[in-house]
């Protein structure tokens, strides 16, 4: 009688909680070192991001959040560049195998996968004595030529942002005990908003074909508002002029400008939006306002693209430009 082959322990986590996830047949049920993702004569984009605990997110985070994020702020990138998910790679560095994280964990990623119609291909785990990490490299099809870049802004274009500005910086101050939590204690269901915002970002892929359709460049917006349009500029060559009274804010972030409580600078350069930020030429902005509109997606127009390579100014509600000391979350 044949032994039956061994079976390590690495696998058998892999067939418990992830090839359940692997529903597309180029992941060849994950029994396989390589997966295969067709391209049906589309052009394939690549986007690669990682959450580290004590970074990204917090160590008592609950493990389904952290499986969201984890996949949503790929998923954003993809939205950002016009193009449709078409599946992703998981590396997983645990301190531990147990059930009670791997389980959520699983179920959150797999529900997401199928919610955005990016289904696991393949990928790695392994053991770390140090902080957890989570790195998922995702993959998008666009029409070939026409992903868009951060190249493209030109002068005139108008500057787009999806959603509303800040409120995820807010909820990681909630959660750290900050003058946020103490600003909101009599009021439970902001806080909780906020934390959301933070823990589970809302990628706008609904609006990745209007993006492509009329945006002339785009990026997501994962490091600071003012950071990332910094970013944008510098690599079309351009500079940007943004009136800080049309930055979408939510309700809670609104009134705690207005009590002072926090400042502007915070949710311009607070990080973990997960908005698209796009430069549209004038003649074609309010169809992808509209567009937004059509599938429960505010884009609110803050800003113009103008000449020149300096910085992009931040104008108050007196056309004074604010002296922003950050501009973005730094990971170094």
């Amino acid at each position: 009688m044949t032994n039956a082959p061994e079976t390590s322990a690495e696998d058998s986590l892999i067939a418990r909680y992830f090839k359940p996830l692997a529903t597309d047949p180029g992941a060849f049920g994950l029994v396989d070192d390589a997966a295969v993702l067709s391209s049906s004569g589309d052009d394939i984009v690549v986007t690669t991001d990682a959450v580290v605990e004590g970074v990204h997110y917090l160590a008592g985070d609950p493990p389904d959040t952290i499986a969201r994020k984890a996949l949503r702020v790929n998923l954003s990138d993809l939205a950002a560049k016009g193009t449709v998910p078409a599946g992703f790679v998981l590396t997983l560095a645990l301190r531990s195998k147990e059930d009670a994280w791997l389980r959520p964990f699983a179920d959150a990623l797999g529900e997401d996968a199928t919610t955005f119609a990016c289904p696991l291909l393949g990928g790695d785990t392994v053991s770390t004595p140090g902080p957890q990490m989570i790195s998922i490299t995702a993959f998008g099809r666009v029409p070939q030529g026409q992903m868009v870049g951060r190249t493209g802004a030109r002068p005139g274009d108008r500057i787009l942002v999806t959603g509303t500005i800040g409120d995820a910086a807010l909820g990681l101050d909630v959660l750290t005990g900050g003058v946020v939590a103490a600003a909101l204690a009599s009021d439970p269901a902001a806080r909780e908003a906020l934390v959301s915002r933070y823990r589970i970002p809302q990628p706008r892929n609904v609006l990745a074909q209007a993006v492509r359709d009329h945006a002339s460049a785009a990026m997501d917006v994962s490091d600071g508002l003012a950071g990332d349009l910094t970013k944008l500029c510098a690599a079309s060559g351009v500079s940007a002029s943004v009136d800080v009274l049309n930055v979408p804010l939510s309700a809670a972030a609104a009134g705690l400008i207005a009590r002072n409580a926090v400042c502007v600078e915070t949710l311009l350069a607070g990080g973990d939006d997960y908005e698209v930020l796009c430069t549209v030429p004038p003649a074609q902005s309010d169809a992808l306002i509209a567009a937004g509109r059509a599938v429960g997606v505010a884009v609110t127009a803050i800003g113009t693209i103008v000449a020149g390579g300096a910085r992009p100014r931040f104008l108050d509600g007196q056309g004074q430009e604010l002296a922003l000391k950050r501009l973005s979350y730094s990971h170094f």
